[in-house]
């Protein structure tokens, strides 16, 4: 069964949408994009808070960027994983522990041209900051 375009998925709407189909709703978003869940524990609450992000691969690893759009601070979601970088990840109805890492310079150059593959805007995005945009390798627990 093919899966359903989500590009109108936002949000809140996105994770309930992807959890509630194992990403038959959620997984497939704008420009060919492929998303996965994010949940890390809030760094004041507590709490898990979970986050659709654009995703990439590298090896058995998974990919995302840090851009917030290219904010001058990190999105909420990445200053949680640098206080608890255990986190959970569901790529479409599998959901495992991962471990979350900022990946090194080296290791960033390439890994950024393949996350700029997937979504050509972290080029621009990367232009509008004075901040370092981080890359995020995702490694299964």
């Amino acid at each position: 069964m093919a899966r359903q375009d989500a590009s109108h998925l936002f949000g809140d709407e996105h994770v309930r949408s992807y959890r509630e189909t194992g990403g038959e709703l959620g997984h497939d978003w704008k420009k060919g994009t492929s998303i996965l869940l994010l949940t890390t524990k809030g760094r004041k609450t507590g709490q898990p808070r979970t986050t659709p992000l654009i995703y990439g691969t590298a090896g058995e690893d998974y990919v995302i960027v840090a851009s917030k759009g290219g904010a001058d601070e990190p999105p909420g979601w990445y200053a949680n994983l640098q206080s608890e970088p255990e986190v959970e990840v569901q790529v479409l109805d599998d959901r495992f522990t991962a471990h979350a890492r900022t990946a090194t310079p080296d290791e960033k150059v390439q890994l950024w041209e393949r996350m700029v593959a997937e979504w050509p805007d972290y080029d621009a995005y990367q232009e509008s900051t004075d901040r370092e945009i981080p890359v995020v390798v995702l490694e299964r627990r």
